[in-house]
Formats: structure tokens, sequence, C-alpha cells
């Protein structure tokens, strides 16, 4: 049974109280101990309104000298209530994007997944899968309904944060963010800069009062159509309801790990249809022919330096070699002959680790690239040519009925995102007969 408590009203009755053991046990066994000091506190503000008056004239003093010494344009205002202080966001937060709405529902993953499993039955939960349905709905127009329940914005940037950790294409690739799911993009239709730069923009040397020549560029469009990519997983019911840390553990980290395995996949080898068209299959690639009496499955010295010769000039700051696994050995037995004899060129040591770059260029080892011999098994290509539309959307769905015979929940992710070559076909320079692209690749040698 709780007893009535004196207050103590100074110093000396205070330390009575404490010293006693069995008041103080007493007290924190019912919780009230925090609530007898801050009566405490309050009992001798009252009845000594200098301590407070001196505690005011600190703070004011302590806080003008403050703002003279750092400037007050230097401060901003902390909001530190932490049921409206806005969450911090990377780089990849969109505000406008449809998740964006959903963000004050979930303080992270876990809540996320736990609200929207279908064993969640309580008030708070079913409210908050209500609102994601409405704000689903509200983006109708532009979202297909898949089933599922819209992720928050802040949650789907941060999946997207951490693919990028693994990804190869969409990190250096041209992002756009995609308002529908059809979105046309200009490209410019050039295909030669023999006589002119850019599709048709010429220039001239003109004498005074001379007569301009017109020119103008053409220009053309790739048209975005976001697909769906569904990323798909078995979880035991028990991660549900006795460890949603290790559930959300595993969704942070597999599902962005699976969804950048799949995106890369389809933004090099892509056919196109139902699926991004992968720059494997660009119509701007240029294709560099084997050396005469090459042998099958091998890469020479020669194939590296005429690949790099057939790079946009413009682009050889910033492309990147993408070869298959299998290329290694080659690499690193690669040889310069010289007369009768030669020297390893790219691997000299075995007592370092290899040099990951060629000519100066990061090399990127990868099992999606073209297995040893066939075309596409190394590449050369600047990635800032390639675009990349993401809808900015991405639900989740849980079923316990699919795997309920071996006590399973099936998750599913849904994402939608395009990805096609920028530049429509190889250039050819103003001087020189061999065509030049961001898109450069070894042909077969079978």
């Amino acid at each position: 049974m709780t007893t009535a408590t004196v207050i103590p009203t100074n110093a000396a009755e205070l330390e009575e109280m404490l010293s006693d053991r069995s008041k103080v046990e007493a007290l924190m066994g019912e919780g009230r101990f925090k609530d007898v000091v801050s009566a405490y506190a309050r009992a001798v503000q009252d009845k000594d309104e200098s301590i407070a008056t001196q505690v005011r004239e600190e703070v004011q003093r302590v806080t003008a000298a403050f703002l003279k010494d750092n400037g007050a344009e230097n401060i901003r205002r902390v909001n530190l209530d932490p049921n409206t202080a806005p969450k911090a966001h990377n780089t990849f937060y969109n505000p406008k994007a449809p998740g964006a709405k959903a963000d004050k529902l979930f303080a992270n993953m876990a809540e996320f997944m736990a609200a929207t499993h279908h064993k969640s039955q309580g008030a708070e939960a079913m409210a908050k899968r209500a609102e994601l349905e409405q704000i689903r709905n509200s983006f109708g127009s532009t979202v297909p309904s898949d089933g599922g329940f819209l992720i928050p914005e802040y949650l789907r940037s941060e999946l997207l944060r951490v693919s990028l950790e693994k990804s190869i294409v969409r990190s250096r690739a041209r992002v756009i963010p995609m308002e529908s799911l059809t979105v046309p993009f200009p490209t410019i239709d050039s295909s030669s800069n023999v006589s002119s730069v850019y599709g048709g923009i010429t220039a001239y040397w003109t004498e005074e009062a001379g007569q301009l020549v017109e020119s103008q560029a053409k220009f053309g469009r790739v048209k975005l159509e976001a697909k769906k990519l569904t990323a798909y997983a078995e979880v035991p019911n028990e991660l549900y309801s006795d460890s949603l840390v290790s559930l959300e553990a595993f969704i942070n980290q597999a599902f962005p790990e699976a969804l950048a395995f799949f995106e890369d996949n389809a933004f090099m080898n892509g056919t196109g249809t139902g699926e991004p068209l992968g720059f494997f299959r660009a119509d701007a690639q240029v294709s560099v022919a084997k050396e005469s009496a090459q042998a099958a499955d091998t890469i020479k010295w020669e194939n590296i330096v005429k690949m790099y010769a057939r790079m946009l000039p413009s682009s050889l700051g910033n492309a990147v070699w993408i070869v298959n696994q299998e290329v290694f050995p080659q690499l690193a037995t690669m040889a310069l002959n010289v007369g009768t004899g030669g020297s390893a060129i790219w691997l000299n040591n075995g007592a370092e680790g290899a040099p990951m770059t060629i000519l100066g260029r990061p090399v990127i080892i990868t099992e999606k690239a073209g297995a040893l011999g066939d075309i596409n098994d190394i590449n050369f290509v600047d990635l800032s040519y390639y675009l990349i539309g993401d809808r900015q959307s991405m639900t989740s769905d849980a079923s316990p009925h699919y795997k309920f015979a071996n006590d399973k929940t099936a998750i599913r992710f849904i994402e939608r995102v395009d990805g096609r070559p920028w530049i429509q076909s190889a250039i050819t320079p103003k001087k020189g007969s061999n065509t030049l692209s961001p898109f450069v690749t070894l042909a077969e040698r079978a």
C-alpha cells in the first residue's frame, strides 16, 4: 500500500531522507523517487525566488556571449520534440515521392514490417495500414495497384543508399526521377562530327557584315517506361513474432543487395521487353575486332589499346572497365611483345595486390559480364550515357498463406524502374574513319 511521503523542504531534510535506505528503496519500488526529488526542487524554488532569478540571469548571460561570439545568423532553431522532429534524410530522399507522405508513420523498418504484418490487428497498426492505403490511392492515376503497402520514402531511400554500395550501374548512371509511369527524355540525334556537332550545330568564320549560315540541331527522345522489379523472400514466422530486430537487419541488408544485383544485370543484359534495355545491347555499342590469328578465349594488349582508342574523347576521364571474373587470368598474364621477347604489363609481381586500373581507369569485376571469349567479357564504358528512370515508389507485402505449410511468410518488395542507353548510335569523328562510342566492347574470340 502506498503511503503519503513528506516532501523535504530544505537541504537537511533531503539529506535525512536520502540517508534512510529503506525509504529510498520504497520510493524507487513504487516509482515515486523521481517525483519526490522534483517536488523538492519546486518547493525550494518557490520558497526562494532568488534561485530562479539567478538561473535566468546566468542563462541570458551565457546565451548573449555565445551569440556575440558566433553570430546570430549561424544559429538554427532545433526541434527537440521526438514526435515532430524531422528525420535525417540521405541524398537519395525525394520529398515529392509518393511515400514521403508516410514518413511520419514509422520510426524504422521493424515498425513498418510489424504494423503491416497480417497478425497485427491492434487499433494503431490497423490505423497505420489504412493511412498507407489512403496515401497509395491518392496516387492511383500514376502508381499501379500491385497490392501491398507503400513504403515510406525515408525507408525506401535508405534501402537505395545501401544498394548503391553494391551496384555498378546505378551509382554511375544518369538517374531520372519519374513523376509518371512514362517519361520522354531528350537526346541529341547525332551520328557524325564530320561537318557538324550535336546533330546539326555548325559554326563558321564570318567576315564583318557577312551573311550568317543557319544551323539547327536535331533532337530525338528516349522514352523511359517504368518496369516492375519484384524482390521475393520467404521468412520463418518466428522472426516476426520473436525477433523483429533480426528481421529488420535481414531486410536492410539482403534486399538492397538483391535489388542492386538484379538491377545491374538488367542494366547490362536487359532485352528492353518487360525489363530495361542493357547497354550491352545498345545500338551505339562499338565492337572491336580480335587480332589476326588471335587464339580463342584470350585477351591481348592490342585489344585493350584499340578499345581505348574507340572511346569518345570526352568520356576518357569517366569511363570504367567492366570485366567478367574469368577475364582476370588473361589480364594478369597479358604481355607486351617486343621482337622475340616481351614483358608483363598489368601484373608484374605476385607480392602486391592487383592494380585495379587499366590505362588509369578503374577495373570492375562482375559475373554479369559475358563469359571469357564471348562478346562483352571485357567492356570500356562511360555510364553517364546510360539513363535510369526511377519511379521512386516501392511497395511491400507479406503473405502468410503461400507457405502456410512451412510456417513461413512470403515477403515481396516491388519497385518500378527503367533503363536504356542515352546515345542512339556510334559517332563518326571529325577526322578518322573509326566510329567512337561511350560503349566499347571486344568482339567474340571463339
